[in-house]
Order: structure tokens, then sequence, then C-alpha cells
């Protein structure tokens, strides 16, 4: 007597048996590296959801682990973890988290690093040197990363580097309702948009049509022999009697942006205010802003300052929510690009 065959109807929305819809659920993970606890507790609350427990450790010879202590399989897994002081360490600690991920059998992971390691890495300058961005990319693939979510890549052929999806977001939005909230009158009759060097001029072109204000241009040039020293030459635009806004992706040791921010207050700027993404703050950077002509330093904290590195005139920005809506929209398959520009 032949064996009955056993027909298995499909769910026509979920495209799999009733029995087994539970089961193939997508689901939600965070964690986060231990670079920025903070972070990753806001941008999962803004999630609504818990953070998956990582137990992590470094010992005395240095070297790190990681493990998760809960079952990730079959997840959408998303690793929260930035690259701030010490950058090595954060990053191998991300590699590893990576690889006990993938082990785990977690179905898809993104690594969310609101600062990219080694960005100004990011082309040869000269005979042998290393792109470094670029080997961070080949490093984050290998160990197991499907997709990489970051804010304000130093240079945009970033993108290209790894072998996979990236959403690039941009801290804009954040900044520029910061700014339309708290400028006075005046400052508003007298915005002049300022971009630090040459190459900061395309995103300064940006901010000047968003806030309806002039561009000023200032001319530098790096001393080659002297690492972080920057020459400031001439400005190109009107700022006399100005309210100045200094727009860059970031402030390491502060040289350009002081120096910078001298030359405006020198061809007669009123205010000087300085907007950035990242805030490095390399040594002697908070001694040098909060000395300097800079009336007001706006950044975010894509980077954790401690509280030694802020001083009175830092004004810092969550970009917890702008990273939280991007992974909601990885998540359910939506359009990240949809979020800056309205194109789905």
């Amino acid at each position: 007597m032949g064996r009955k065959k056993k027909t298995i109807e499909l769910d026509r929305e979920n495209g799999v048996a009733p029995g087994l819809i539970a089961k193939t659920k997508k689901r939600l993970v965070v964690a986060g590296g231990r670079s920025v606890p903070e972070l990753t507790r806001q941008v999962a609350g803004a999630l609504g959801t818990e953070i998956a427990p990582v137990e992590h450790r470094t010992f005395a010879s240095g070297e790190i682990y990681a493990r998760f202590e809960v079952s990730i399989r079959g997840c959408d897994l998303f690793i929260v973890q930035s690259f701030g002081e010490p950058v090595n360490e954060w990053l191998m600690e991300t590699l590893i988290m990576l690889d006990a991920a993938k082990r785990a059998s977690a179905k898809r992971i993104t690594v969310v690093a609101p600062y990219y390691p080694y960005s100004r890495q990011d082309k040869k300058g000269r005979g042998r040197e290393p792109i470094s961005a670029r080997l961070v990319a080949d490093l984050l693939k290998t160990a197991g990363a499907d997709r990489v979510m970051s804010v304000d890549l130093h240079a945009a052929q970033i993108q290209g580097f790894f072998d996979g999806p990236v959403d690039h977001l941009f801290a804009k939005p954040v900044l520029l309702d910061y700014f339309e909230k708290n400028l006075t009158a005046e400052d508003r009759e007298t915005l002049t948009i300022v971009s630090p060097d040459m190459g900061r001029v395309r995103v300064a072109d940006t901010w000047s049509d968003s806030l309806n204000a002039p561009l000023a241009i200032i001319h530098k040039r790096r001393d080659p022999k002297v690492a972080n020293q920057v020459s400031v030459h001439e400005i190109v635009g009107t700022v006399e009697g100005r309210t100045c806004l200094l727009v860059d992706d970031m402030i390491d040791t502060g040289g350009t942006i002081v120096k910078a921010a001298q030359a405006l207050k020198a061809n007669g700027a009123r205010r000087v205010i300085v907007a950035a993404t990242h805030a490095i703050f390399s040594d002697p950077a908070s001694d040098r802003l909060q000395d300097s002509a800079i009336d007001e330093v706006v950044v975010t904290d894509t980077i954790p300052l401690s509280e030694s590195r802020r001083f009175p005139n830092l004004t810092i920005l969550p970009i917890a929510p702008l990273l939280a809506t991007a992974i909601r929209q990885v998540f359910e398959d939506g359009s990240v690009t949809s979020m800056f520009n309205g194109e789905a």
C-alpha cells in the first residue's frame, strides 16, 4: 500500500506554511561594543527593543573576548560601535563581535559605525602609502559584516570600499534643526556659511542653500613638515560684520578650525559658530577651542566625549534618533535615501 503524500498549503501573505509563520518572522536585535554604551541604549530605546547582552573581556595580555549571552540565530543584528580613542582596540573588538555573531548564525549583520575609522586614509597621497580605509572595509567584510552604516564619511568614495551595502547617513538635518531654532534674528540677517577649506565647499554650499545665506571660503595650505599644522591665507567672500557659521565633518586637534576662526575675526566677523559632525577632540583640542575666537561649537555625539573634554560653549546634539530611523528602514526593507531627499 503506497504512503499517502502530505500536502502543505502555503500562507499567501507570508509564503510559508501557517505553522511556520512565527518561526520565520524577522527579528531585530541591537548589540553594542564598549565604546558607546550610552548611544547603544539610546538607539535601542528609540527602536523600542532590548539590547542583546554581550560578555566583553580584555585579558591581562591585552587580548579581547566577546560572547553573545542570548541566542541571535536567524536575527537581523545591528552592532553599534564608534571609533574614537582607542580606535584600534574598538576596531579589534568589533571584528571579534562580528566573528562571534557569524558563528552564532545571525542571518544578517550590520555594523553601525557613526564614525568610520581611518576615514582620512582614503587614498594614496604619496608613494608606498596604505589605503587604510579600504583595509578596514575588507576586515569588516571578512569578519562577517553584511552591511555598514555610518554618518558623514570623510570621503564619499569609502562607500565603494566595502563589498556590500553601505548606508551613508548625514547629520546635517540634526544640526540644521538646532540652528533653525537657536539662531537669533540678527544672526539670521547677517549669516554667512563658511567652508574651512576647498575640500568642504560642496557641503558648505548645501548649507548655504538650506539657510538661504551667502557662502565664503577659506583658502589654506598645510605645512608638509609638521602634522596637523595649517596656514590660513585668504578668505574668498564677505565676512565683515557677519555671523559666520563654519561647517566641517570633524574636529580633531582643532588647529584648522581655530585658525579659520581667527582669520574670520581678523577680517571683521561679528560672531563665529562652528558646526561639525564628529568631535574627535584629540589633545589639545578642548583647550584650543574654548580659548579661541569661536563663540560656540556645535557637534553630535557620534563619538562619546568625557567630561574632561567638554567646555562651556560646547553643544552636543544626539545622533541616536537618526541612527534608529535608518536601522528601522533597513530592517523593514525601506529606503534610507528617502530620509534625506524624499526619494523612494
